[in-house]
């Protein structure tokens, strides 16, 4: 069975040294999106506009497989109110 590593990088890297045996590449993404949501709502108080963050979940035999990112940015909508503001 495939061995998958699950690193996070946000300023803090955390690196998965033990691995998760998944059947399939479709089981490790699940494991990811909930492996990211427990991480994320343990420390996402520490996240600022500006930030990212990172899972990357690689694959032990062949180093590679996905990466799951969050960037934290003004949406265009902020974006477009902050230009019309300036403007007038």
């Amino acid at each position: 069975m495939p061995k998958y590593f699950f690193n996070v990088s946000d300023g803090l890297n955390i690196t998965d040294d033990e691995g998760l045996d998944c059947p399939s590449l479709d089981v490790a993404l699940r494991e990811a999106v909930r492996y990211a949501g427990s991480l994320l709502k343990e420390s996402g108080h520490r996240l600022h506009l500006g930030d990212t963050w990172s899972l990357e979940v690689t694959e032990e035999a062949t180093a590679s497989a996905f990466c799951i990112d969050l960037q934290i940015r003004s949406s265009l909508a902020s974006t477009a109110e902050n230009v019309r503001w300036s403007a007038a």
